[in-house]
C-alpha cells in the first residue's frame, strides 16, 4: 500500500547499526517511506501485515532463522507485498531458496547506495532483479536433484527425510537436518553457514536435539547418524555381496564332471 505516492518499506536485519543506516537512506528519498522494522523472524511476522508496505527488504541471516522464512510467509499470505534479500555474501543455495520463496531480487550488502534504492525501485515497480539466465540455471539443478537439498545445497533435505526411527521421531525437520549435518562432522559455524543461520542459533538447535535424543554429546549423535546411514545403506549392497558367487557355475559343473574323470581312471586299477 502507497501513503501519499511513496513506496512504503519494511526493514528486517538483526544489525541495529546497519538497519539505522538503511531507514536514513531510504527515509531521505521524496519517494519513499520506511513504515517498519524487526531483527528478527519473530518481529517481521508480526508486524509486516499491519505495516502493509509495497517492499519487504529482508536480510537473509538472522538469529531465530532466515529471511527466505519470512518472503515464503509473506508471500504467501500477502502476495502484494515484494520481497527483496539482503546477504552478506553470495551464494547459489540462497539463491535457489530466494527464487523458491517468490522473492523479486537478491542484492548483496556491499551494494553501493544508488544501486540500493534503484533496486528497491525496481522491485516496487513488479521487475524482478534475478538475472534470467542464472534464475534459469539454479531451477535446473533444482528439477536435476529432484528438489533435494534445496535448503542446504547438498543432499541433506532429502537425508534427513530419510533420517527417521523412533529415537529421532521427535525432532522437526530443522532439527533433522541439522542432525545429519553433525553427522558429516560440521560444527556449528558451518552448519550455521550451510543454513545462513546464526551460529548461536545452531548452538540452541544442537543442544535440544541432543536433548531429544537423550544424548549428551554431539559425538553421540554424529554416531547415530552413522548408524543409521550404515542400516540403510546395506540393502543396497547386498548385491555387490552376491555377485562373487559366479565361480559356483564351475563347482556346480565339477560333480558332472567327476564320474567321467572317474570312469577314465577305473581301468587304471586293474
Amino acid at each position: 500500500m502507497r501513503e501519499e505516492g511513496k513506496i512504503t518499506i519494511f526493514l528486517l536485519d538483526d544489525h541495529e547499526i546497519l538497519r539505522r543506516g538503511v531507514h536514513e537512506l531510504l527515509s531521505g528519498e521524496p519517494d519513499m517511506a520506511v513504515v517498519g522494522e524487526a531483527g528478527t523472524v519473530a518481529e517481521a511476522l508480526a508486524r509486516i501485515p499491519d505495516a502493509h508496505p509495497d517492499v519487504a527488504l529482508l536480510d537473509l541471516r538472522l538469529p531465530d532463522g532466515s529471511g527466505v522464512e519470512v518472503c515464503r510467509e509473506v508471500r504467501a499470505h500477502h502476495p502484494e507485498v515484494r520481497c527483496l534479500m539482503l546477504s552478506s555474501f553470495a551464494d547459489d543455495t540462497a539463491l535457489i531458496d530466494a527464487i523458491m520463496a517468490g522473492a523479486y531480487g537478491y542484492v548483496l550488502k556491499d551494494i553501493g547506495s544508488d544501486e540500493l534504492l534503484a533496486a528497491v525501485r525496481d522491485v516496487a515497480a513488479g521487475r524482478s532483479l534475478l538475472d534470467p539466465a542464472a534464475t534459469a540455471r539454479m531451477l535446473e539443478r533444482v528439477r536435476a536433484g529432484g528438489g533435494a537439498g534445496l535448503s542446504t545445497g547438498t543432499g541433506t533435505g532429502m537425508a534427513a527425510a530419510r533420517l527417521g526411527d523412533d529415537l529421532s521421531a521427535d525432532l522437526t525437520d530443522q532439527e533433522r537436518r541439522i542432525l545429519v549435518l553433525i553427522g558429516e562432522g560440521l560444527t556449528n559455524r558451518a552448519i550455521g553457514e550451510r543454513l545462513h543461520l546464526a551460529e548461536k542459533t545452531i548452538k540452541n538447535y544442537v543442544s535440544g536435539v541432543l536433548a531429544k535424543l537423550g544424548m549428551e554429546r554431539r559425538s553421540q549423535a554424529a554416531a547415530y547418524v552413522a548408524r543409521f546411514q550404515a542400516r540403510t545403506q546395506a540393502p543396497a549392497q547386498a548385491p555387490s555381496q552376491t555377485a562373487p558367487q559366479a565361480p559356483s557355475q564351475a563347482s556346480s559343473q565339477a560333480p558332472s564332471q567327476a564320474p567321467a574323470e572317474a570312469r577314465k581312471t577305473q581301468p587304471q586299477k586293474h
